[in-house]
């Protein structure tokens, strides 16, 4: 059973930086492309970034416009989230997601197999 554990959200100002990291139980480095999803209050969880299981391959929601910044290190089963300029409105839980389907991660339906519990990130103005 693949577990995903996020860390790393907090409280900044706008304008800073943070780095969310997700960690998985088992090894998922061979077969399994990750992703994040962040969800405000009072919105629809929506669609931040993806990346393969090699890394190769990313995807970006428009909104980051460059700001953010997915990797993973699957020598250590872990993906990263590095978060740059953030803004008020980035303000949410967080959440990462595997599945063996790259597609399945970015549309992160219910058919996507493994969803952590999530990280807050609170943006001050």
């Amino acid at each position: 059973q693949v577990q995903l554990v996020e860390s790393g959200g907090g409280l900044v100002q706008a304008g800073e930086s943070l780095r969310l990291s997700c960690a998985a139980s088992a090894r998922i480095s061979e077969r399994y492309a990750m992703g994040w999803f962040r969800q405000a209050p009072g919105k629809e969880r929506e669609f931040v970034a993806a990346i393969t299981v090699s890394g190769g391959g990313i995807s970006y929601a428009d909104f980051e416009k460059g700001r953010f910044t997915i990797s993973r290190d699957n020598s250590k089963n872990t993906m990263y989230l590095q978060m740059n300029n953030l803004k008020p409105e980035d303000t949410a839980v967080y959440y990462c997601n595997a599945d063996r389907s790259f597609e399945t991660v970015r549309l992160g339906g219910t058919q996507t197999e493994y969803w952590g519990q999530g990280t807050q990130v609170t943006v001050s103005s």
